[in-house]
């Protein structure tokens, strides 16, 4: 899922997105083996699916470095210098606060405690963005339409990205490889102050049609939103002994830093080769389970790595997140080798890239090659780059 995601909303568009139908798992099928022995794995082991304490200790030093780098900045105690750093070091803390715990959260991930994940889950809103809208098009419109073109919101971009087959080529296409990085730093820019309003208010969102917007959600919108304008430009603006302008400055800073950082994330887990773009037939079938249809769309990308790990929420670990989102993210590296065996049983394919410049590297000839590939001509699939 990427957060630059946009979609456009017509008068009609309720006629244009046709119901996707995915096929039912068979007893015998890739989905019921796969979930009967992550379940057995969870209960053999006596180990809840929901967060342990290494998941709330970082919850917790997550949380003391994001509030800890605001208030050295706003203290005065700091040089300017040393606050464009603290700003860039904020921006970091909140793309963590966004990949490990509100994600988690939101997903119902983090506690059994739903209550407390809601609470949990509005940390998003202290990164600017809606949580309201990012269920819709994250865990409801992503998750289950993944990779799919027309209905997967993440592969439909401003127009000056070509991420997915149907979308129209332009010439400018051919050099996406080099500026879409830039593009993908402005990721929580456009959350902040463009990207929550258009996608609250269109009534379609990918594969995902809503008829009425509710009272409390449009409420909330505006309330956190004014909440967050005021807590890190206003008060700032306010209190540091700076121009204006540098205190903007700092905060867009700090931004283009967390953008960079979530979207790329998200990016290697479905934009890389090895990843197919499958597409519904006239009469809406997709032509697999939806389980299956999450092994040909999604790759995990530097597995091993243990930094990637435990800073990026687990998000590597992309497959294992889309089986089971309800799976807090601290177990997928124990049940990633069940996942990968029982794929190899049901000849389906299993995408993973060994390291995270590796995996960089793929993402980047993807974006080449579909920049000059014609429109409905589909990028030839390279397996375990």
């Amino acid at each position: 899922m990427n957060p630059n995601a946009s979609e456009h909303n017509t008068a009609h568009s309720k006629k244009k997105f046709q119901k996707v139908i995915f096929d039912k798992f068979t007893q015998d099928g890739f989905q019921k083996d796969v979930n009967q022995r992550v379940d057995q794995y969870f209960t053999s082991n006596n180990i809840s699916k929901t967060a342990n304490s290494q998941m709330v200790f970082k919850t917790i030093w997550i949380l003391i470095g994001w509030i800890a780098t605001y208030a050295l900045v706003i203290s005065g105690l700091i040089s300017p210098i040393g606050m464009f750093f603290l700003a860039l070091a904020h921006g970091f803390f909140s793309a963590m606060i966004g990949l490990n715990i509100a994600h988690d959260a939101i997903h119902g991930s983090y506690t059994k405690n739903q209550k407390l994940n809601e609470r949990l889950g509005l940390t998003f809103n202290f990164m600017g963005a809606n949580d309201y809208v990012w269920k819709i098009s994250h865990n409801l419109v992503h998750h289950t339409y993944t990779n799919i073109p027309d209905h997967d919101g993440d592969i439909d971009q401003p127009p000056i990205l070509r991420l997915q087959p149907n979308q129209d080529l332009w010439w400018v296409h051919r050099f996406q490889h080099i500026y879409a990085y830039f593009l993908y730093s402005l990721a929580t820019v456009s959350w902040v102050f463009v990207k929550d309003y258009v996608k609250f208010f269109q009534h379609q969102l990918g594969g995902h049609y809503r008829k009425t917007f509710p009272r409390k959600e449009i409420f909330r919108l505006f309330f956190y939103k004014a909440l967050y304008y005021t807590v890190f430009l206003v008060v700032p603006i306010i209190v540091i002994d700076l121009p204006w302008y540098w205190v903007v400055f700092g905060f867009i800073a700090g931004h283009l830093l967390e953008g960079f950082t979530v979207a790329v994330i998200f990016m290697l887990a479905h934009i890389i080769e090895g990843t197919s773009f499958p597409e519904p037939k006239k009469d809406g079938k997709i032509g697999m389970p939806w389980a299956d249809l999450q092994m040909h769309t999604t790759a995990n990308f530097a597995i091993k790595n243990k930094v990637v790990n435990y800073l990026f929420g687990g998000l590597n670990f992309q497959i294992e997140h889309h089986l089971f989102p309800k799976i807090c993210h601290v177990h997928y590296p124990k049940i990633a080798q069940i996942v990968k065996e029982t794929a190899k049983e049901h000849d389906l394919p299993y995408v993973e890239h060994e390291t995270f410049f590796g995996a960089v590297a793929s993402h980047t000839r993807f974006l080449k090659q579909f920049g000059t590939t014609p429109k409905g001509v589909l990028v030839p699939r390279v397996v375990n780059a």
